[in-house]
């Protein structure tokens, strides 16, 4: 089985987000390019952050360069074409700034290495994503930045591939932890009543936080964060709520101050958009599960497949065979790929 198995036919827009710096990201994205020149698909690439150099601008490790086919189409800053080996045609130039200039919708002219930088929020991500299938890609692949999700929210992509591998901890066991958690949060429930999604996603739209009751009666909440507001939150926990809409991040100390503020908690669903917005370590997420918190999402994130590099930058290396057998074990049944060796 190759990736693009699990994507052809499928799926327009994927994401491909790293647990860490040098987890295999770029590998995984080169894996899907060549995958997708096999089968002819015409494809479209652009990043959350910046891709394809081959030094790693903050470790200064060499890393892989990103290679494509003529025919490619880019969303890419204007900063990037100097360090772009193929030869690039330009279709449009937008009016979404970044630090590396405007973003630039180029078609690949010659084959060749390039360098991708795009835009720095999800709109203008989704934005150049569409484009990107105006001009012709069968699939877009969005390649998510260092630590950033973000990518991998609904709002911009449908689907997406994690990758992980040995950089994350000298033990292994840790970095299987790690990415079983992350799969988790990628696989929350999606709230299944259309009246309270529709209620929360309008909540959300104006980032507010709200308890909604019995009775679908919404209760603003005049909070600016979650940070920092848990007692606020749990106080607001009335005997007759239901849901408590978090409008932003969900990180662990506010759910650690709403169990110290009311026991109510147990009672209500904790909804936030998407997978995205949650920031709590494994240990945490399991210490509130039993605890008893209870957290549903608007849209859900479709985890298509993990990806694994057993080699770290650092010189440590784990057993790929090993490292491939134990990951597929604790993440059945998501596909799980070793994208350094080869193979399903």
């Amino acid at each position: 089985m190759q990736l693009m198995d699990l994507i052809q036919n499928k799926y327009k827009i994927i994401s491909v987000v790293g647990m860490a710096k040098n987890a295999g990201k770029t590998v995984t994205l080169n894996q899907l390019i060549d995958e997708a020149m096999e089968r002819n698909i015409r494809i479209g690439i652009t990043s959350t952050g910046r891709d394809g150099e081959n030094q790693d601008l903050v470790t200064n490790t060499e890393k892989p360069m990103i290679y494509v086919e003529e025919g490619t189409l880019i969303a890419t800053t204007e900063g990037t074409f100097k360090y772009t080996e193929a030869r690039l045609e330009i279709l449009e130039v937008t009016n979404i700034n970044t630090s590396m200039g405007r973003i630039v919708i180029v078609q690949a002219k010659t084959s060749g290495y390039v360098q991708i930088a795009g835009p720095n929020t999800n709109r203008d991500m989704k934005l150049v994503s569409d484009k990107l299938l105006a001009y012709g890609a069968s699939l877009v692949i969005v390649d998510g930045a260092l630590d950033r999700m973000s990518s991998a929210s609904p709002s911009v992509t449908e689907a997406t591939i994690l990758a992980t591998g040995a950089v994350l901890s000298r033990d292994m066991n840790k970095v299987i932890e790690s990415t079983m958690h992350q799969v988790q949060l990628f696989s929350l429930p999606q709230i299944q009543d259309d009246q309270i999604r529709d209620l929360a996603d309008a909540i959300m739209k104006e980032d507010g936080y709200a308890i909604i009751d019995e009775q679908n009666e919404v209760v603003p909440l005049n909070i600016k964060t979650a940070l920092n507001s848990g007692d606020i939150i749990g106080r607001a926990i009335k005997d007759n709520a239901k849901y408590v809409v978090i409008g932003g991040s969900l990180v662990s100390n506010t759910l650690k101050k709403i169990i110290q503020t009311t026991r109510k908690y147990k009672s209500v669903t904790f909804i936030v958009k998407d997978a995205t917005k949650i920031f709590i370590s494994s240990r945490d997420w399991m210490f509130f599960k039993k605890a008893g918190i209870h957290i549903q999402v608007i849209d859900k994130i479709d985890p298509l497949a993990v990806t694994v590099n057993p080699y770290a930058p650092q010189g440590y290396y784990y057993q790929p065979e090993e490292f491939l057998t134990k990951m597929r074990e604790f993440l059945n049944p998501i596909p799980v790929f070793d994208v350094v060796l080869g193979g399903e």
